[in-house]
């Protein structure tokens, strides 16, 4: 399981050209899955992104959690970080989940988010050709993958 966090001023989800979901301040999360992902992992993973301290205190320093601060989240499936580019210039999407695995993983950890944050987050549409827009926040952009 892979994600990217992106600590935001406000970001938003269309599709078809009508907006989906919209948050303010908080976090935009993409996510990818593969087969070999567990719920052991999507429960960890999520619990250390509600907890990840990354937003100012009162003296500007990244010692808040987005729970802490009240922030909101939208969470965003995106296979495409699983590509590999170690050969030739187009990407290989072998190691993403396939939608069976993914779609079930994906709802899991949205839910469970969901329960550690203690409100409703956010969500796109799993598949669905998507436009995402945000204003990164600092910027502040940080990698977690549970295999590492």
């Amino acid at each position: 399981m892979r994600t990217v966090i992106q600590r935001v001023q406000h970001a938003s989800v269309a599709i078809d050209g009508a907006v989906r979901s919209e948050i303010r301040k908080g976090l935009l999360i993409l996510v990818g899955f593969e087969d070999s992902d567990t719920d052991k992992e999507i429960v960890r993973m999520a619990k250390k992104i509600v907890n990840m301290r990354i937003f100012d205190d009162d003296k500007g320093v990244m010692n808040r959690s987005v729970l802490e601060i009240g922030g909101e989240i939208l969470i965003v499936s995106q296979f495409t970080l699983y590509a590999s580019t170690k050969k030739g210039n187009r990407p290989s999407y072998i190691r993403a989940a396939k939608p069976d695995i993914a779609i079930p993983l994906y709802e899991s950890f949205c839910k469970e988010v969901e329960m550690q944050l203690g409100r409703e987050v956010k969500t796109g549409i799993f598949g669905a050709d998507m436009k995402v827009y945000l204003l990164n926040d600092g910027p502040v952009t940080i990698i977690v993958d549970t295999k590492d």
